[in-house]
């Protein structure tokens, strides 16, 4: 049986929380694939073994969002949740949504982008939409809701991340 990445994925969270070992989870993703040709592949039984599986973590997990933290997608590749890693850090180049942030635009705002008859007009009310999106979606803006602990230069990730690990190390020998 072939499997998908969320499968893949899966499989190597059970590895690791099997062996003691520590998750480390470096974020960049748009989110689930949705739609019917998704659907007609079991993409939703597929994607909720990761869920299952990050769920049932005994192990400790670390994350990094290095660009996109989208949906359901970004939540099931840190243990289902935000609050579940131990740190969560974030580049200053990470972005934060529900979904997609243009998807979202012509879900969340279809009504005014069609009661717009010019096309232009239309066009530069969708393209400024998008650009508040992307304002309101920036990681320095998200760590002041979200459950980011700290928006980091990139250069000091390795120095993070081992701090992480070792208190988490520590935390669970005590």
């Amino acid at each position: 049986m072939i499997q998908n990445p969320s499968e893949k994925a899966a499989d190597f969270l059970k590895t690791c929380n099997d062996h003691k070992l520590p998750v480390l989870v470096l974020v960049d993703t748009p989110g689930f694939m949705v739609g019917p040709d998704s659907e007609e592949q079991g993409a939703v039984r597929r994607m909720a073994s990761l869920f299952k599986v990050g769920s049932q973590l005994d192990v400790p997990i670390t994350a990094v969002f290095l660009r996109k933290g989208y949906g359901l997608g970004a939540q099931a590749m840190v243990g289902g949740s935000l609050h579940d890693p131990i740190y969560t850090i974030a580049w200053p180049t990470a972005e934060f949504g529900g979904m997609g942030l243009e998807g979202a635009v012509k879900l969340g705002f279809k009504k005014e982008l069609e009661a717009e008859s010019d096309d232009k007009k239309r066009e530069d009310l969708f393209n400024q939409l998008v650009a508040e999106a992307y304002d309101r979606g920036k990681a320095i803006e998200a760590a002041t809701h979200l459950e980011i602990d700290a928006v980091i230069d990139p250069e000091d990730t390795r120095t993070i991340i081992s701090k992480a690990i070792t208190m988490s190390l520590n935390q669970t020998k005590g």
